[in-house]
């Protein structure tokens, strides 16, 4: 995929919208608890990658984990926020994925709802294959679902036109593709990577926004919450988000072979 001949805009793809928050509570609350929940067992022991660190809110989980972390983010203001309070915890980097330049190779390299923002993703899941991934180590790869229920609902409302379209909003954080199970693992593929595990985060049939609001409430518990992550394992093609654990392939495949 390619995108514009444009500059991009990292700041602004990541500040709020009236119509469009970049992260929701839902996200860094619900979500992110049992992103590192599916993430435990697939972790290797040494150092640790993230690329896309935004404020750091998913980094502090990280760093329960790692003691060694180095944190890559396009966005220079976002950069600023996370060092505020993980200074001296974490290396940050400032610098594009398609275009930074790492130091060493990383037994743990995490992904997670950053894919779908890059003009190239196959690119950069290349640079990762061949460049950043060590030889045992594990890419823990996240993307939105666009077969979550909450988006199947909002096309049956007329608010989006199919599973996997890119709305207005998406598009203004710097969205580029919506993704689903077979077309996340045919872009990690295509850049070479063995995909060795496939599942889903979180049964979703609500908006972001619609969670927001009920996590004000006693109407949502921490066994509902549960339950709807217990779900997501039994139908990943229903959760809120798709993940993929990958290692690194030998070589890349033959792009004009037979299926």
């Amino acid at each position: 995929m390619t995108g514009s001949n444009e500059p991009r805009d990292y700041n602004a793809e990541l500040r709020d919208t009236p119509e469009h928050k970049y992260a929701y509570n839902f996200d860094l609350d619900v979500m992110h608890r049992f992103m590192i929940r599916a993430f435990e067992p697939f972790f290797r022991s040494g150092n640790c990658l993230e690329l896309g660190s935004f404020h750091g809110s998913f980094t502090k989980r990280l760093l329960k984990h790692f003691e060694d972390l180095t944190c890559v983010e396009a966005s220079d203001a976002a950069i600023a926020t996370m060092n505020e309070t993980l200074a001296g915890k974490v290396k940050s980097i400032h610098g594009t994925f398609e275009e930074v330049t790492l130091p060493t190779r990383y037994d743990n390299i995490v992904l997670t709802h950053v894919l779908e923002h890059l003009d190239d993703p196959v690119l950069v899941l290349e640079r990762i294959n061949r460049e950043w991934l060590s030889d045992e180590g594990r890419l823990l790869l996240v993307c939105p679902n666009a077969n979550a229920p909450s988006r199947q609902i909002a096309v049956k409302m007329g608010l989006i036109s199919h599973h996997s379209a890119v709305t207005a909003a998406e598009r203004e954080h710097g969205h580029r593709i919506t993704y689903s199970l077979d077309t996340l693992e045919r872009d990690a593929r295509a850049a070479g990577l063995d995909v060795v595990y496939r599942t889903g985060i979180f049964f979703k049939a609500l908006a972001n926004f619609q969670w927001d609001r009920l996590l004000q409430t006693d109407i949502i518990s921490d066994d509902y919450l549960e339950g709807c992550y217990q779900l997501g394992q039994i139908y990943p093609d229903l959760c809120a988000s798709i993940f993929l654990v990958c290692r690194r392939g030998d070589a890349l495949p033959d792009k004009m072979g037979s299926v």
